[in-house]
């Protein structure tokens, strides 16, 4: 495999429930942004989708939901439903692997939150409050975008 070409790929999801936005703490064991409030999400394994039927004679669907929907309930113990997309990024890890990330949002469906060992802490947040929380950089303004998006503005792309 080409080095040049090869990625990590992530997904997140800000969950929305009654108007708020779901953040969760990183645990400070963890690689990459420990300790700083972000919104639940991981990275597409293979399992994702290798084991199941394929959709057409070659291709799987949907697999950027399916993810976002194991993630979320591995991190936080909630279903969500209504996925949709926001934005995406790049970044470099400390490692020096490429991880390209899908943001998605999604609204709550049922569940407690229940926080997996990778997260520390959680919080339902309205944009104003999201302020208040040290986050990973960008997250802020997705909140902002998505706000936009679901007080019925158009939204071009993340900007800060």
């Amino acid at each position: 495999m080409d080095p040049q070409k090869a990625h990590y790929i992530a997904i997140t999801g800000i969950i929305v429930k009654d108007g708020k936005f779901l953040i969760t703490k990183r645990a400070p064991h963890e690689k990459v942004f420990p300790n700083l409030w972000t919104v639940p999400g991981g990275k597409l394994e293979l399992n994702d989708y290798i084991n199941n039927p394929k959709d057409t004679k070659d291709h799987w669907y949907n697999i950027c939901e399916k993810v976002l929907k194991r993630e979320v309930k591995e991190e936080t113990g909630l279903d969500i439903k209504n996925i949709r997309y926001l934005t995406s990024l790049t970044f470099i890890r400390p490692d020096n692997i490429p991880v390209l990330v899908l943001s998605l949002y999604s609204d709550y469906d049922k569940g407690q939150v229940k926080l997996s060992k990778d997260m520390v802490a959680y919080a339902w947040v309205v944009l104003e409050e999201a302020k208040n929380y040290q986050m990973i950089e960008g997250i802020y303004e997705e909140l902002e975008m998505l706000d936009k998006v679901l007080k019925g503005n158009k939204i071009d792309q993340w900007k800060k």
